[in-house]
């Protein structure tokens, strides 16, 4: 099954990086031309682009275009030209660690480098979206396998193609148990206050003929115990080293309305989200965005708490699901294992 039939969320083409700009879904399918490297840092926090994985895959790109204006200029000092604009990227989306993975894959390959960059970055680049891909697949194959026949999955926010590098992760899993005939309701949260779920989740699913049901995220509960649910089914923008999730505001509620319900809890994610330089949950950086956001509607003189995510403790998660294997009960031990 194909991911959104034509539409490619991240194209590199003739020298340009394009970005599906996702803050016009599904109304209208634009797509954003980005030449500089300070481009692409606004975009990702203007959510042009969103979802870990496809954060750091535009990052890496964003380096092949920090690299062609400073070697134009500076060639023999390109590397030290370009620090600005790998710091003022790395600090766009804090919480997503696949941000700062792909710029130290990328700043990986300076040493090797002789002469024009581009040629060796622009490579790299596309490697690391290539292979972001094929894990999803794979991921998609082995969360799959977990459900049973006849499974109704809830899902939060936006964990798809749009947030990847192509097919998705939670998603992924869901695209694969419906073309295997193992699905049969996918429920989507709205996701306040951005709407991924209404907006692009609900969007990914109709273009492969998935039928979708969404909800206000204050409805899970009452769908949980009306018996309707039987896996809830995420992504993640970051896990700890104990396991840990950080995803999604909203995302720990459901994990507590899921095991309250004895609901299983999967967490779909490519390794290059975990993050084991941090030992749990407590040190996880949780972006807050405008308060503007939220205020929409709301009484003149209100103000707000936006966070962006919040942390599930590793104890309310079933399984984590990733492109080296599938760890159940997810703790310390268990993902020093699968990161070896």
């Amino acid at each position: 099954m194909k991911a959104l039939l034509n539409v490619n969320p991240i194209l590199w083409q003739k020298d340009h990086l394009y970005l599906l700009d996702q803050r016009k879904l599904p109304d209208e399918t634009s797509m954003m031309v980005l030449d500089t490297a300070p481009e692409v840092t606004q975009a990702i926090k203007d959510m042009v682009v969103r979802g870990a994985p496809a954060i750091g895959i535009t990052a890496a790109y964003g380096v092949v275009l920090a690299a062609k204006a400073a070697y134009a200029t500076h060639p023999e000092q390109w590397q030290t030209q370009i620090d600005k604009d790998l710091q003022q990227l790395a600090q766009a989306r804090p919480t997503a660690v696949n941000l700062v993975w792909a710029l130290q894959r990328m700043k990986a390959c300076f040493s090797t480098i002789i002469g024009n960059p581009i040629p060796v970055l622009l490579k790299e680049a596309q490697c690391i979206h290539q292979e972001d891909i094929a894990a999803n697949h794979v991921m998609g194959t082995l969360g799959a396998a977990l459900l049973p026949t006849d499974c109704r999955v809830l899902t939060h926010c936006n964990a798809g193609a749009l947030a990847t590098g192509g097919y998705g992760t939670a998603l992924g899993v869901i695209r694969s148990a419906f073309e295997a005939k193992k699905i049969i309701q996918v429920y989507a949260d709205e996701t306040r206050p951005w709407l991924q779920g209404a907006r692009l989740t609900a969007w990914e699913l109709l273009q492969d003929n998935i039928p979708v049901t969404l909800l206000a995220d204050s409805a899970a509960a009452a769908l949980m115990q009306q018996k309707r649910i039987d896996w809830v089914i995420v992504g993640s923008d970051r896990i700890t080293a104990n396991g840990d999730v950080a995803n999604k505001i909203g995302t720990y509620s459901l994990a507590v309305l899921a095991r309250q319900h004895h609901i299983k809890f999967m967490v779909v994610a490519p390794t290059s989200t975990i993050d084991m330089s941090l030992v749990s949950g407590e040190h996880i950086v949780i972006e807050e965005r405008a308060m503007l956001e939220v205020l929409n509607n709301a009484a003149e003189g209100a103000t707000a708490w936006n966070p962006a995510f919040d942390v599930t403790p590793a104890e309310l998660v079933d399984v984590i699901v990733t492109e080296k294997g599938i760890i159940e009960a997810p703790n310390t031990e268990r993902l020093l294992a699968l990161m070896r």
